[in-house]
């Protein structure tokens, strides 16, 4: 499985922004999940959120606070993260990954990682 994460770029406090992840290959088990992760300099990649093809979401509560949400067009194969209410800690490099496991919050869970996507939150 292939990811092209994109999206990404230079946004104010208080604004939204949505990155999206398109999957080529094979992804047709409903089991079959696209997880967001984001990695800010000089600190440790961290789960965002999670869903599956079948439509079962998941999510960091600590990181979305509720701003975020997670999305899937099946048709274009592509998953999307709505991001609102952004603030200078949303600023790091998000990745997408792909992956099949019951669990979905750690790295270790997914076994295909596209390239990431920089969001940068700052006036």
């Amino acid at each position: 499985v292939q990811l092209q994460a994109s999206g990404g770029g230079l946004v104010q406090p208080g604004d939204s922004l949505r990155l999206s992840c398109t999957a080529s290959g094979r992804t047709f088990s409903a089991d079959y999940a696209v997880g967001w992760f984001r990695q800010a300099p000089g600190k440790e990649r961290e789960f965002v959120a999670a869903i599956r093809r079948s439509g079962g979401t998941f999510y960091n509560s600590d990181v979305t606070k509720g701003r975020f949400t997670i999305g899937r067009d099946n048709a274009k194969n592509t998953v999307y993260l709505h991001m609102n209410r952004l603030n200078a800690e949303d600023t790091g490099v998000y990745i997408c990954a792909g992956g099949l496991s019951d669990t979905l919050t750690s790295s270790s869970d997914y076994d295909s990682w596209g390239q990431g996507t920089q969001v940068t939150v700052s006036s």
